[in-house]
């Protein structure tokens, strides 16, 4: 009988002991997957928030570069790894591109458990200076009367940069000449040198030549204006329904507890907040966004959905980048 009673006791104990075992997380260091080549804004924004979660969570989070395959190799390590909070992944918003143009070993909405967004970013569009083009709609007007004749840089087919360019031809009824590159680098290094004429840029890579009047910024890509370039109008007030911002987010791996996404929505809401990393993240161009686990997964039905409508409309065709 006693026995019987001890076993029942085992039984009754176990929740508890779970769930003591969980608040206990994390309990060793974690890893935190950016898909991507260390120095990119992934990258960036992944190592602004790992050192001050690493403090606040008593445990390293170690910065993992997982690059290859246009950033599906790190997504699909992070997607394959136990659903434990011990490895993470942040993403921007070539996963949902990815997920539009790529057939992946993985699906972007459902393999997942999303946590939290954490930053917004938008882009620039910058033009070469020799291009006689000042305003949005005068780059509508100059493109309508020279198809085709527009070249515009991205770092990739398929990517962020390509695609919101891409949004934009089918919106505003223009066409310009896709030249893709192996990353942001060469096509800036193109677009200042005058090979290209323009491209929807990066804050954080482009904004600098703006400054110094070796690129002209007429607008940039997000709903409305953003902090890092307060003069420059959203592509909205010209053309109606367009967004193209980069966002950058944490994901796990499908099955992640609540008590993990909780807390690490808890303490990136409290690390974004900090005064120093406020005016680290101005500096990059990184508006912060508090948010949920549902939030997120609302965003990326939306951006998967809309870049899918994007590939089909454009008869966008790509083959996976080396993995």
């Amino acid at each position: 009988m006693s026995r019987v009673v001890a076993i029942f006791a085992v039984f009754v104990a176990l929740p508890a002991i779970c769930a003591s075992a969980q608040d206990l997380y994390p309990t060793k260091p974690i890893r935190l997957i950016v898909p991507f080549a260390p120095g990119g804004g992934t990258d960036v924004a992944a190592r602004f928030i790992a050192q001050s979660l690493s403090e606040s969570f008593g445990r390293q989070v170690i910065v993992d570069n997982r690059a290859g395959g246009g950033g599906t190799v790190g997504v699909e390590t992070a997607v394959r790894a136990a659903a434990d909070g011990y490895t993470m992944a942040l993403v921007s918003a070539s996963y949902a591109t990815n997920a539009a143009i790529y057939k992946l070993p993985y699906d972007a909405v459902r393999d997942i458990t999303p946590v939290t967004q954490i930053f917004d970013s938008a882009t620039i569009v910058a033009l070469h200076p020799s291009l006689p083009v000042a305003t949005i709609k005068e780059l509508i007007v100059y493109n309508k009367a020279r198809p085709g004749v527009l070249n515009y840089g991205s770092s990739g087919i398929g990517s962020i940069t390509h695609m919101s360019t891409e949004l934009f031809d089918q919106l505003a009824g223009t066409r310009m000449t896709h030249v893709p590159y192996k990353g942001t680098g060469p096509a800036m290094t193109d677009l200042l040198g005058g090979q290209i004429q323009l491209i929807f840029g990066a804050v954080a890579s482009t904004m600098p030549h703006v400054k110094t009047g070796r690129l002209r910024g007429i607008a940039v890509t997000s709903a409305k204006r953003t902090n890092a370039a307060p003069d420059l109008p959203p592509i909205a007030d010209t053309v109606p329904g367009y967004e193209a911002g980069i966002w950058y987010s944490v994901i796990g791996p499908q099955g992640l507890s609540r008590t993990v996404v909780q807390l690490w929505q808890r303490e990136i809401d409290r690390v974004i907040r900090l005064p120093d990393m406020k005016e680290r993240m101005a500096r990059e161009g990184f508006e912060p966004v508090a948010g949920t686990s549902s939030a997120l997964q609302e965003l990326l039905k939306r951006e998967v959905e809309k870049w899918r409508t994007v590939v089909a409309k454009g008869n966008i065709k790509a083959e996976m980048p080396d993995r």
